[in-house]
């Protein structure tokens, strides 16, 4: 359970650090002067994005198998790169 934990965890930090939602906290803190509300909102907002993300998890793997979803969010992954190249 704890090396489950721990590497969530890991993997979850290092992606979130420098990233576009964290350049946002950022921004609102400055703007509005108000680091915990920010922090609270900004807390929340990830935290309910995640409890989303788990449970569409958790139920396609039951219905379609983990390897079809890695294929899937492989190749979104790979479309959406590709639009943001191309300016779409």
């Amino acid at each position: 359970m704890w090396k489950i934990f721990f590497t969530t965890f890991g993997i979850m930090f290092l992606a979130e650090i420098g990233d576009k939602t964290q350049l946002a906290v950022i921004s609102c803190a400055s703007r509005f002067r108000s680091p915990w509300v920010v922090f609270a909102g900004a807390s929340l907002a990830l935290v309910l994005a995640t409890a989303v993300g788990t449970l569409v998890g958790g139920t396609l793997n039951s219905l379609i198998g983990e390897k079809a979803i890695r294929f899937v969010s492989g190749g979104l992954f790979v479309l959406f790169g590709v639009l943001i190249m191309i300016g779409k």
